[in-house]
């Protein structure tokens, strides 16, 4: 059965969560720690036919360990502990580290050139909050959207956006970057990420292939159907090499069940069309959105964490990129769907010149969404240097799609 293929379903990451101190002398024990755990759960899962894209390594803010006296210390510590990872071993696999949130406007003016001298080493994220009377910190907006103006500035075509993201309602224990982060008080643990957009659309197709005649809500009830009994088999058979592996060192905390497309599988675009929309934007697109997400909140037997919902990445989907190109959708479009799913505003290429009152704007748009709606939701941007709405894109990166820049009114 099309369900039960594994090369349907990747794990896209082993995510570890873990507390670094002051004490540089700990570090390498600690990182060399979560590179052996994450290496032989990956092994396990790859006897077991899935393949495994990456692992990841998330710390908790990185103020609370580096040393931010200045941009000069900080490079220092960040070098040593680039040096550490750099010399693991972990089977081919790809090593990427988060250094966790930064909580002050001096460690927010850190990150550009960190995030310049380190790139996939170097992942970090914002975290706003609301003040007393339920309003977003626009200071600490304002920090972050100086920080990706610069960012976008002294990074190749703006690609250093890639590693720094806001967050707004997020919560710890999300096992994709940026927006990953920890929490020194709480224990060492560890998250698993699917990629499941093979998967999905694999299954819709068998589906509509077989069942022409039902009407829209009978069709509907069976997409749901169909999905979830398929990511369900998936996460049963992951969850039992889970239960199969012991570890002292790492707790298991769950599964972020969303799809987390790519570049190098079925556009989410795909699925969209398999549930009957005419493209990703027309109409019937907020419906869709809405049943995806329920779908990714349905799974049983597994703790759900992260996001765990649709994730519409701009330019990491190959289909999305298309759909910039055609002209299917802009940002508003995003964030309309964002409020029944979603991830927010995420790898969005906008105009280089966009001025720092439309970024702060456009984050507390989507931020009072995230709180208004209980949900997280984030802000990734890529302002592009020298480009204007309507521009092709040139990114160099594998992990991105070039595209058409979106226009932020």
């Amino acid at each position: 059965m099309i369900k039960t293929n594994k090369n349907l379903c990747k794990v896209r990451t082993v995510t570890t969560f873990l507390t670094l101190t002051k004490e540089r002398e700990t570090w390498e024990n600690e990182i060399l720690k979560a590179s052996v755990f994450c290496n032989d759960l990956a092994s396990k899962f790859m006897q077991n036919s899935y393949e495994v894209q990456s692992i990841r390594i998330v710390t908790n803010a990185f103020g609370e360990y580096l040393d931010t006296t200045n941009l000069k210390s900080a490079t220092k510590d960040l070098q040593f502990l680039s040096d550490i990872l750099n010399s693991l071993d972990v089977q081919n696999l790809r090593i990427r580290f988060a250094i966790g949130e930064a909580k002050t406007k001096e460690e927010i003016a850190l990150l550009p050139e960190l995030i310049r001298d380190f790139g996939d080493l170097c992942n970090a994220c914002v975290n706003v909050p609301l003040d007393e009377f339920g309003v977003l910190d626009n200071e600490l907006i304002n920090y972050s959207s100086l920080a990706v103006n610069e960012i976008s500035k002294i990074t190749p075509r703006g690609e250093g956006n890639f590693n720094f993201t806001v967050n707004f309602n997020c919560k710890p224990l999300i096992p994709y970057f940026p927006a990953s982060y920890h929490n020194s008080s709480d224990e060492n643990c560890y998250v698993v990420g699917l990629e499941t957009p093979d998967l999905l659309v694999s299954v819709l197709k068998e589906f509509n292939s077989t069942c022409k005649d039902l009407n829209h809500n009978e069709k509907f009830k069976k997409y749901y159907e169909v999905m979830s009994e398929a990511l369900q088999y998936h996460v049963d058979e992951i969850k039992n090499i889970i239960d199969g592996f012991e570890s002292s060192s790492f707790v298991f905390r769950g599964m972020d069940s969303s799809a987390a497309p790519s570049k190098n599988c079925s556009s989410m675009c795909e699925v969209y069309e398999e549930l009957g929309v005419e493209y990703f934007g027309a109409s019937g697109s907020v419906e869709a959105s809405s049943i995806l997400t329920k779908v990714f909140k349905s799974l049983k037997n597994i703790e759900l964490v992260g996001f765990s919902g649709l994730m519409l990445a701009v330019t990491e989907d190959s289909g999305l990129a298309k759909g910039t190109i055609k002209g299917e959708f802009d940002i508003r479009s995003l964030l309309t769907y964002s409020s029944v799913c979603g991830i927010g505003l995420d790898t969005v290429p906008i105009p280089g010149d966009t001025s720092i009152e439309k970024l702060n704007a456009l984050m507390r748009d989507t931020g009072t969404m995230a709180f208004r709606l209980n949900k997280p939701l984030t802000v990734r941007v890529f302002p592009v240097p020298g480009l204007r709405a309507g521009d092709m894109t040139v990114y160099e990166s594998d992990d991105l799609c070039n595209c058409k820049i979106l226009e932020v009114r």
